[in-house]
């Protein structure tokens, strides 16, 4: 196969990372854009933080039991049809919320939903179909793609608050969901599509012969592989800690003096950071050794929940937190799933990253819980922002003890 430049690659693909990172902002909407309803929802029906956040439990964990069945099923079928349809089942039901009539069982039942929903749009559909059409250009085009979180945890957040002091918290969640498929459905369902992505008869077909020819560890190999246990770990204490510090960040800086509408505009600037990290950390990836990048990144937020700790009420204190909190937000998973291509190949990438997803759902499932949990029982979140520090110390070491060398079944990439 004909290996093309950096440049050429944009110039033939452009539009697939941009597509791909709306579906990605779009498939988020429950986990970055729920922030400013737990307190609405919650002074409603008088339930506890915890009991109103483990609606978010219940749909990252069956995330993390789908994730590998669903990046194993793209494998086989391409990454389009997920993407496409899965979107709109997703805004349906992040739209149904709305009907929550002070049930705790109704509530959980809707979440229940929203994880069916979440299932065929997880982040292994739109990576994978990126890392079929880029190579040489692989982490920017990674970084470009998954700026779709930096703009949800920017957007998303303000959406919702806006909403909610338009329309009240019920008809906020059909307003906010429908807004913005509104403006991203249109570019992803022109744009995005794999290499191997094909309409009419034969897909499936096509799809399984071109993969089969793809160099790559087995699923067997890289799931007994030291490698790929070490970015399991490293992904799970990440998104345990600053999954729980997003989703709770306007309540965090609420803590500290900030009102409402200041607090989600500092929390917005989490977003807007991250897409810093990420086109940064994406042209990092392309120069240095990915594993030093990762391990330099995931201790930003160290100093951004000392901030937090120790800044009190200080405005500026809190605008630092946010930005070295969202710089590390945006290169997580960019750093990990370019580790993963890059050790493992791309011939069971789906499957793969549907493990690794696996520990990203289940810290993102416990994280918020933990950190709802933490306040309920203290009064305050600073013994969940101690926590934070040692989980994150630990992913970056995690990351940094990788070895520099691929795995020798990934050494001669596509």
């Amino acid at each position: 196969m004909t290996v093309l430049t950096a440049r050429q690659e944009w110039r033939a693909h452009a539009m697939v990372p941009v597509a791909a990172g709306l579906g990605y902002a779009t498939s988020v909407i429950h986990i970055y854009g729920i922030g400013p309803y737990f307190g609405p929802v919650a002074g409603q029906f008088g339930w506890s933080r915890t009991e109103v956040t483990f609606g978010l439990t219940i749909a990252t964990l069956v995330q993390a039991v789908g994730g590998v069945f669903i990046g194993l099923a793209v494998d086989r079928f391409g990454p389009r049809r997920f993407g496409v349809a899965g979107l709109l089942l997703l805004g349906a039901a992040f739209a149904l919320l709305g009907t929550a009539n002070g049930s705790l069982l109704q509530w959980y039942l809707l979440w229940a939903l929203i994880a069916l929903a979440a299932l065929p749009v997880q982040a292994s559909v739109w990576t994978s179909a990126v890392a079929s059409l880029f190579h040489v250009s692989r982490g920017m085009a990674f970084a470009v793609t998954l700026c779709g979180a930096s703009i949800a945890a920017g957007v998303f957040p303000l959406m919702g608050t806006y909403a909610i002091a338009q329309f009240g918290w019920r008809m906020a969640f059909s307003a906010h969901a429908g807004a913005w498929l509104l403006l991203a459905f249109p570019l992803i369902f022109l744009f995005f599509r794999g290499r191997y992505d094909r309409s009419g008869k034969g897909v499936e077909t096509d799809v399984k012969a071109k993969t089969a020819d793809l160099p790559g560890a087995t699923l067997r190999e890289g799931l007994r592989s030291t490698v790929y246990h070490r970015l399991f770990l490293a992904s799970l204490l990440f998104t345990f800690t600053i999954i729980a510090i997003v989703v709770h960040f306007t309540a965090i800086l609420g803590d500290r003096g900030a009102d409402p509408l200041t607090a989600a505009a500092i929390a917005s600037f989490v977003g807007w950071f991250s897409l810093a990290g990420r086109l940064g950390t994406g042209m990092l990836l392309d120069r240095l050794p990915a594993s030093l990048v990762g391990a330099a990144v995931f201790m930003l937020p160290v100093a951004g929940c000392l901030l937090l700790l120790l800044g009190g009420s200080s405005f500026t204190a809190m605008v630092c937190a946010s930005a070295l909190i969202g710089l590390t937000l945006g290169a997580e998973i960019d750093v990990v799933v370019y580790l993963l291509t890059r050790h493992f190949g791309l011939k069971n990438f789906g499957g793969l990253y549907g493990g690794v997803l696996a520990a990203l759902s289940i810290g993102t499932a416990i994280g918020p819980l933990a950190a709802a949990q933490i306040v309920d029982r203290t009064g305050s979140y600073e013994g969940f922002l101690w926590l934070a520090l040692a989980f994150m110390t630990g992913s970056s070491i995690a990351i940094g003890t990788l070895p520099r060398r691929h795995e020798a079944f990934a050494a001669h990439q596509e």
